[in-house]
Order: C-alpha cells, then structure tokens, then sequence
C-alpha cells in the first residue's frame, strides 16, 4: 500500500497549539480535524542565509524514490501564525503525498516570531501594546518584504539543490500561512503553478482597489480556497464572513476567467465548487462542522483534485491537464431554497413554475389557541420532481390533484391540502400537507426524496440539497448556491464594495 499510517501516542491532555514536545516522537495532537500526525522520518532541518543577508530555518522533506534522475514538483507548505515549518509538516499529510507520488516538501519558518509577515492584518495595532508581532506590509513596501524575498529565494535553492520540475512548483498555506500564500500569489506569484490555503480569506481592500481594479501582479494560477464552516472572520475585519469568502473566490475567477457557474460535488463534509477557468481552474471547498485551520486529509485534495494536472508552460500559461480525481459534480443532485424560482439539477440552474415554499406543520388542538411546530419542510412543484425523476405527470383539470406514473411502476397520487398520498392502492402520511400555489401542487421534497426513492437530504442555511449519496450540506457551499439562485455568482457590482 502505497500511502501508510503509522501509529501515534495521543496527548489527549495537551492545550497548547503546537508543543514542542512532538519534534522527533510519535506524539499526535487531535482537535476538531485540526489532527497532526507523528514527526516525520527523514524531516531535515535546514538553516541558511537565502535572502537580505539574514538567516532563515526551513524544513525538507524528500521521499523514499527520488534519486535526482528526473524532474519532480515542489511543494511550499506556508504555516499557521505561532507555528513552524516542522509544525505545518505534522499538522499537514503532505509528506504521506509527497511519499505516495515522489514530490519534495519544504516546510519555511516564517523569518520573525512564527509569524508572516503579511499585508492587512496588523492594520489598527500599536506596536507599545503588541510588541511580539511583526511589523505589517503596505503594499508599496512590497520589494523590501523579507518574508517574501525569502521565499521566493527559497523556491531558487530549492531548485539548485534537487531536480525540480520548475513548471511543478505549488504553495500552499493554512490560516496566516494562508495569507503569506496568497500574498506570494499575488506579488510572486509568476513561478507558481498554483497555490491553495485554508482559514485564511482574505479582505476585499486587498484585492481590488477602490475602483475596483484588480490588485495582482503574479498573474492566473491554478487555485484552491478551503473555508471551514466554523472559521471565523479574519482579525481586523469589517465585513461578515460570508461577503470575505464571496470576494476572495471573485477575484480569482476574474483572473482566471472561471465561468461563473461551477460544478458542485458534495462527498460527506466535503462542499466542492469546481469552476471551469479559460486561463486557469479554481477549486473553492467549504468543509462543514470544522473550526478555523486546515484538516488533515486537504493536501490528499488538493494534490488529488487539481495540482496532480496542472502545469505552467514556459510562456507561463497553465496547462491544465487530467488530474488523479476529475473535477465534476454530482451525477444526481438537487438543490431547493424557498422563495427561488430557479434550482439546481443536472448540475446547471433549472426554472421552476413556482417557487419553492418552506412550510410548518403544527400542533395546536388542546393548546388553547396557542401552538407547536412539528416540523419545517421545503414544498417544490410536483411537476418539477415528475421531471427530475422521469415520471409522467398527470394533473387534474384544476390542478388540485395530480398523480405521478414512477418509472417502477407505482402510481403516486396527491390532494391539496391533505397530508396523506395515495402510493399505488394505500394512502401513505407526507410531513405535510400539499400545498397549491399559482396553478400547482407542492409537497415536501425531503418526504418526497426519502420516502419514495431513499436518497439522501441535508438541510442547511435554508437550502434543501438532495442526492444519492451521503451529503452533509455546509452553510457557505449553500449561501453559494443561493447566489446562484439570485443570479450573483458574479455580481457585476463587484467594483462598489465599499472599499475605504
């Protein structure tokens, strides 16, 4: 087996963020996904003078099957603030990729006090009240970013030391490390092929100036954006977390010149918007029920996903070849929000003859006037789901009741108003009753789903998300889907967001 777990001693009592105890042990740490894996064989510690006459630490990580005959890719591995290259090595399972696919990792320390030097952070601090932060970046300071120069002097050895495939070269970041990524990305970014980060969005003022030109000089790249559902805002922040997400995914599907409707894939918590791009592809994942940092399993993603077949040719346009695992989305889907006549099946946006009805069932015989919510359903038209299901659609003449030929052969009859259905010659209960809005009927598409066909239904932030295979539907993934629905997958007023 080529990809291999070796055992590792919890230490279930710890609540530091990275104890150094772990260098060199077989110790794990395990936090909500944030799960480290023990110390690496062969990690080598480097340190050097790279860049503006200082010393730097870096880690290396070179797998079992190199041996300098050919080329092979480079993956930088940017870490969180407060961390360390080793840190992003074990926090990471880069080092089971690199081992599984014959890549070499390096793993930089950032130069000052574990911590990017990065642009926009440390915007409102005073350095009396914070002075174990480093000083932050304006943009016109740019050139004289140690941070920076060092890595990109970094990259350069690198590629003396070993046979690197210098169309390969690939960065990626979590949290702070995220914004160094993004940062190299924008200013550097001409010797990457493509870069990935997770917990790290970035805001608007950084990416697009007031009148809303795009703020980059690295040119299109491959791009992968991680969000974990429970991340939080970024430190400094005056927007909400959903509009940070939007805008940091806008700016790359401008320079890449996605097509603004993606495919969408849903395996467990994984949320996969996979955008088609003329220049480059991008790669935006929402990843439900996690905290702000990055889960072990990412750079199996990202490697598997999208780096695996991309390629930066000499002219420095991106090839982007067949990765391990295609980008496409769900083969059966749906996707319903109440008030929205548009959803989503066969992966693209589908016109509904009426809109969508979230609806209560109550209880309040013997309550006295008073009364109790039962349940909370999402009714789509009947006519829509005889289409999606390949059933034939026979309405009565006033449209108050309809009856749906399955392709099994059942007949599924519906009333409005009633909560029971007949399926073939026995009434069945729904979650509630059939409603009849605007000429059609409309059941709850959770029951629907469920009951007669056995897919999976998962509800979140007021989208309904159906298809045959467990899905965990994440918040930002269906606040995506909602702009969809309203037509803003790219909204063309991206130039007015209120840049200060």
């Amino acid at each position: 087996m080529a990809v291999y777990l070796r055992p590792g001693t919890p230490d279930d009592a710890n609540r530091e963020y990275l104890p150094e105890s772990i260098i060199g042990t077989d110790i794990v740490v395990n936090e909500n996904g944030n799960n480290s894996i023990p110390y690496p064989e062969g990690l080598q510690e480097c340190t050097g003078i790279l860049a503006d006459g200082v010393e730097d630490r870096w880690y290396v990580y070179v797998p079992k099957s190199y041996d300098g005959s050919k080329k092979v890719p480079l993956i930088v591995g940017c870490h969180g603030g407060l961390m360390t290259g080793w840190g992003h090595a074990v926090y990471t399972s880069w080092t089971l990729v690199a081992e599984r696919e014959g890549f070499i990792c390096v793993f930089p320390d950032a130069h000052s006090k574990r911590m990017w030097t990065v642009e926009g952070i440390f915007d409102n601090w005073d350095p009396e009240d914070a002075p174990d932060l480093p000083v932050q970046m304006s943009p016109r300071d740019e050139k004289e970013n140690h941070d920076l120069n060092y890595l990109e002097a970094l990259i350069a050895h690198m590629k003396e030391q070993y046979n690197i495939d210098e169309g390969r070269v690939f960065m990626q970041g979590m949290s702070m490390g995220n914004f160094m990524t993004r940062m190299f990305a924008k200013y550097r970014g001409k010797v990457l092929a493509g870069a990935a980060g997770s917990g790290g969005p970035c805001k608007p003022e950084l990416l697009f100036d007031k009148e809303g030109n795009i703020l980059n000089y690295g040119g299109p790249m491959a791009i992968w954006q991680s969000r974990p559902e429970k991340n939080g805002l970024p430190p400094g922040g005056r927007y909400n977390e959903a509009t940070i997400n939007k805008y940091s995914r806008f700016y790359w599907m401008l320079i890449n010149e996605c097509d603004p409707i993606p495919q969408i894939r849903i395996e467990g918590e994984d949320n996969f918007a996979f955008y088609k791009g003329r220049k480059a592809d991008m790669v935006y994942l929402d990843i439900k029920n996690r905290d702000h940092g990055q889960t072990l399993d990412e750079a199996f993603l990202y490697w598997d996903y999208l780096f695996s077949g991309v390629r930066k040719l000499p002219d420095g346009s991106l090839e982007m070849g067949e990765s391990k695992l295609p980008r496409v989305g769900d083969a059966f889907a749906m996707a319903f929000s109440a008030g929205y006549r548009k959803c989503w099946f066969e992966n693209k946006l589908q016109e509904l003859n009426t809109a969508p009805v979230q609806w209560q069932k109550l209880k309040y015989h013997g309550l006295n006037g008073d009364q109790i919510v039962r349940g909370d359903y999402l009714c789509v038209p009947v006519s829509f789901l005889a289409k999606a299901f390949g059933a034939e659609y026979v309405p009565s003449e006033d449209t108050l009741t309809a009856t749906l030929k399955l392709k099994d052969g059942r007949h599924v009859q519906f009333a409005r108003g009633s909560i029971g259905c007949v399926v073939d010659d026995t009434v069945r209960c729904m979650y509630c009753e059939a409603l009849h809005r605007n000429g059609e009927l409309l059941v709850s598409v959770e029951w629907f789903a469920k009951y007669l066909f056995n897919l999976h239904v998962s509800v979140c932030n007021d989208v309904v998300y159906v298809t045959d295979h467990f899905v965990d539907l994440s918040y930002f993934m269906a606040d995506l889907i909602k702009d969809l629905f309203a037509g803003n997958e790219l909204p063309t007023d991206y130039k007015n967001i209120n840049i200060d």
